[in-house]
């Protein structure tokens, strides 16, 4: 690989297993002839910078099924694009529900919880009244 001085990025020479270079049939190679250089230089800029396969998580394969072949991509990882600004507020309202959802249910175990250990010590805020969980979980959990 040679180093290109005016954009400052490294050209790869034509290989036929190159993914910036794919093979390409025979009309298109006349076509493919006719690029000059600084347009094969924005071309290998848009192709190079998309940065494949660096994943944490990449799964990639194929299934036959019947006489069909189909091919699966999971792909997982940081995400090192930057985002739209509708994009942020997504992210944003998302994480503001999985906040608010996780310490409701925390608040509401903390709250079961209490109750039981104040039913198991035989403490009554409002005499004659009950929610029933105590005995619930008498019968179903301690058995």
């Amino acid at each position: 690989m040679r180093k290109d001085v005016k954009h400052g990025h490294e050209n790869r020479r034509y290989s036929p297993r190159s993914r910036y270079n794919p093979p390409i049939g025979k009309n298109a190679k006349k076509v493919a002839s006719s690029f000059n250089e600084e347009q094969l230089s924005h071309l290998r800029n848009a192709i190079g910078a998309r940065e494949w396969g660096k994943h944490k998580l990449d799964v990639r394969g194929t299934v036959k099924f019947f006489k069909w072949r189909y091919y699966y991509v999971i792909l997982a990882g940081r995400n090192r694009r930057s985002l739209s600004e509708k994009e942020v507020r997504v992210a944003r309202v998302l994480t503001a529900s999985i906040i608010a959802i996780f310490i409701t249910f925390a608040v509401l175990l903390g709250l079961i919880i209490i109750y039981l250990v104040k039913s198991a010590l035989g403490i009554n805020l409002i005499d004659g009244w009950s929610l029933g969980l105590w005995t619930w979980f008498k019968a179903n959990v301690l058995g």
